[in-house]
């Protein structure tokens, strides 16, 4: 993978996040989509969407960079693969729908994306 293919996939993951944000900003409406429970306390909503909005900036601004950081891009694959496990962990315990595995599976193929270009 080129350096090119890699901006484009942190900058088309920084609208991913963006929209994940929303879900969990807004857990009793749009998070119903994704499957996320219900009701949730609002310190844990708006921090995990914080959070995800963080991780959105950060893809954007790695993907700005005339020299893209390897160690910040490791990161990033683990934290959308950390992202994944999570859910589908949620999913195996029954506490989460399987819609909510295939929205996180989006973020395991930005983990993948970002781990083959590490692997380069």
């Amino acid at each position: 993978m080129t350096d090119d293919g890699l901006r484009l996939a942190l900058r088309t993951s920084v609208f991913f996040n963006l929209g994940g944000a929303l879900l969990f900003a807004f857990p009793n409406s749009l998070g119903r989509l994704a499957g996320f429970p219900s009701p949730a306390p609002r310190v844990y909503t708006a921090f995990i969407a914080a959070m995800v909005t963080l991780f959105a900036g950060t893809y954007g601004w790695l993907a700005s960079q005339p020299q893209i950081d390897r160690p910040l891009v490791a990161f990033s694959a683990l934290g959308k693969t950390s992202f994944f496990v999570v859910v589908a962990a949620c999913w195996f315990l029954g506490e989460v729908p399987g819609r909510a595995v295939l929205g996180a599976a989006g973020d395991l193929v930005f983990a993948a994306i970002f781990a083959r270009w590490l692997l380069r």
